[in-house]
């Protein structure tokens, strides 16, 4: 009789149902298997390699706000499916899928509450939920959080991902571009910060709009942001192109952002910031 045979009967009561699926994550910086809960613990960044792995709204305003706390604000309800479209599925079943797994009702959140000291309107863009893509549900919201943070004189902070442009919408997520960049301009006007933090990956419709009309525009580590793939970029010019391009680092460098900042000090980066935009007296360490 083998080992395995003598332990097996031992072992029986170790059923699927009670062992997580989740347990491990494979990095996908250095491909190394991270204990799940150790992940969390270290904000979602690897312990090995310093990767930052991609987060949606819930964690992201758990990690930023003070002490966790904040009150999420109501997205407006948009027309759904309004060009009726079809590729390998309908639209409506991508949309409740995307829910499903989620838990959002889009791919863009928004939530109100303070930043080491800070009242600030925050929103998040989630690429779980296809893909972070640029449809009006997402432009509502982001209007929404302007709007928010107009009623309340406070900055407006957001984090992007995104793909790009919803295709399923056609020219209706391509208007959401200039709608975006007027509330940036009220803003604006308003003398109201706004500020963008950058994150893995911000591509196509989303950079060429509000992603990159910030007053203050800072990428996370490793954070690819571009507007087109390098390889099209590539064929295009028919030129290779430099290593890390569009990287952070790469655009800190060439000055397309303002600072690369590590997550486990970006609460205390943005509060700072914050502090200083708003005129608000600074914080004793």
């Amino acid at each position: 009789m083998s080992w395995l045979e003598r332990i097996r009967p031992a072992l029986s009561f170790l059923t699927k149902k009670e062992t997580p699926d989740n347990l491990w994550t494979k990095c996908r910086g250095c491909g190394q298997m991270n204990f799940h809960r150790e992940l969390v613990d270290n904000m979602n960044v690897c312990p090995r390699c310093d990767f930052h792995e991609r987060i949606g709204p819930k964690e992201r305003f758990r990690q930023i706000f003070d002490g966790g706390n904040y009150e999420r604000l109501a997205t407006p309800s948009v027309t759904e499916d309004p060009l009726k479209f079809r590729d390998q599925k309908k639209y409506t079943d991508r949309i409740k899928a995307a829910r499903a797994a989620t838990g959002d009702p889009e791919a863009f959140a928004i939530a109100e509450g303070r930043i080491e000291g800070t009242s600030a309107v925050v929103g998040v863009q989630n690429f779980a939920y296809m893909g972070g893509s640029m449809g009006m549900g997402v432009g509502e919201a982001f209007i929404a959080g302007a709007e928010a943070a107009l009623n309340s004189r406070a900055p407006y902070v957001v984090f992007t991902a995104a793909g790009g442009a919803r295709m399923q919408e056609g020219l209706l997520s391509l208007m959401q571009m200039p709608r975006a960049t007027v509330l940036t301009s009220l803003l604006r006007e308003a003398g109201l910060p706004y500020v963008v933090v950058i994150t893995d990956p911000t591509t196509g419709g989303v950079t060429a709009s509000y992603a990159m009309l910030g007053d203050v525009h800072i990428a996370e580590p490793g954070a690819l942001i571009g507007f087109a793939g390098q390889r099209v970029i590539e064929q295009t010019i028919r030129e290779k192109l430099p290593e890390g391009f569009q990287r952070a680092e790469y655009l800190h460098e060439h000055g397309m952002v303002d600072m690369v900042v590590h997550r486990k000090r970006l609460k205390a980066q943005l509060g700072s910031l914050l502090g200083v935009l708003t005129h608000a007296p600074a914080k004793a360490a």
